[in-house]
């Protein structure tokens, strides 16, 4: 089972602050990466809600959807504010694009190929402290998460799979927390939720992905106690692999099951990106026209047959946030007429298209 990790869920805990295999010290790597690390996403990552968000368009930054937020609350970038006017999200992952009023100093490109597997990575995060060890059998096979302390760190790992995780998370890369990554090793806790993880790509450090979750919650044989941990070794435990009481196995094998952390993929969702930030207008991208049938809308627009859309509606087009109502309508090559269930709640509407995967 993946958590999502942020301080404010309920339940199952969500993704959080980097913690290393090589150290417990809370001031340790709480300051930009240096030498071959330089530029490496520390200056894209801003503050939002208690989590973080990295800047890709002069007005718009991404961060992870289950973290919240509203057009109410703030971006602090590089000590100074920004003020969203609008929110992007899909179904297909756990992404959340904002658009701000006013305009970034910078901002980060985005990794574009499809080769992440065994690629080098930095990661961001704030959130808890390494805690105490977990021990098992004797042996200690990794920490429980800590104190919450909201600090910024990064660590590094590598990319050890493409792991699709279902409906509204899609494909997500997977790092695991082997101690064989080096003094700067590190997995995500509570708190990384939103951070970005980036990628070296001809030259230039890219953002390639967004913390999402990590493996667990896990228990041991001894009490049933519950808890979370960044594990180097999992045996000897159980994990919880769904959301009933019974949904637990048993970790064994003959050499060592790390734990992982998954962060939400870019390039498997360029194409929707691309399509909030850029919004060029194109024939295969009219403006949508509405008509109301009683309690009913009918939004129609004009589509290509190698597009697929998705519509989105919110009741302030200057400052309202845009939620996607239905999505992946394929084009036809005439026109598509999809229709509004929420209609009869809101008496006014605003509608627009963007491209789905």
């Amino acid at each position: 089972m993946c958590l999502c990790i942020s301080w404010v869920a309920l339940g199952a805990p969500r993704a959080g602050a980097v913690l290393f295999q090589a150290t417990g010290d809370p001031s340790d790597n709480t300051s930009a990466p240096v030498g071959a690390l330089t530029n490496s996403g520390w200056q894209y990552q801003g503050l939002w809600l208690n989590f973080l968000g990295t800047p890709i368009a002069p007005q718009y930054f991404i961060t992870a959807n289950h973290v919240g937020g509203t057009t109410n609350d703030v971006f602090l970038f590089n000590g100074r504010p920004y003020h969203p006017v609008a929110a992007f999200k899909t179904f297909d992952s756990d992404l959340a694009i904002w658009q701000v009023r006013e305009t970034f100093p910078g901002y980060a490109r985005l990794y574009s190929s499809s080769d992440e597997i065994n690629q080098h990575l930095v990661v961001f995060g704030r959130g808890t402290q390494r805690g105490a060890p977990v021990v098992v059998g004797g042996q200690t096979n990794g920490w429980f998460w800590g104190a919450p302390d909201g600090v910024q760190r990064w660590g590094e790992n590598d990319v050890a799979a493409i792991t699709n995780l279902g409906v509204g998370v899609g494909d997500t890369l997977r790092m695991i927390f082997d101690g064989h990554g080096g003094s700067n090793e590190c997995h995500i806790s509570d708190g990384d939720s939103g951070g970005g993880v980036f990628i070296q790509e001809d030259g230039v450090w890219k953002l390639a992905g967004i913390n999402h979750g990590v493996d667990g919650e896990f228990s041991n044989a001894v009490d049933g106690a519950i808890f979370t941990a960044a594990l180097t070794d999992r045996r000897g435990l159980f994990q919880q692999t769904g959301s009933g009481p019974s949904d637990w196995i048993s970790i064994n094998g003959a050499l060592p099951v790390p734990s992982a952390f998954y962060s939400t993929r870019i390039s498997a969702n360029l194409e929707w990106i691309y399509s909030v930030i850029d919004f060029n207008l194109g024939r295969d991208l009219p403006t949508p026209t509405t008509l109301r049938i009683g309690g009913k809308v009918l939004v129609s627009f004009v589509s290509a047959s190698n597009r697929a859309y998705f519509v989105q509606e919110t009741t302030n087009a200057v400052d309202g946030e845009w939620i996607t109502f239905t999505n992946n309508v394929a084009g036809s090559g005439g026109t598509v007429t999809v229709l509004d269930p929420n209609a009869a709640i809101f008496p006014t509407r605003y509608y627009r298209l963007g491209f789905a995967q």
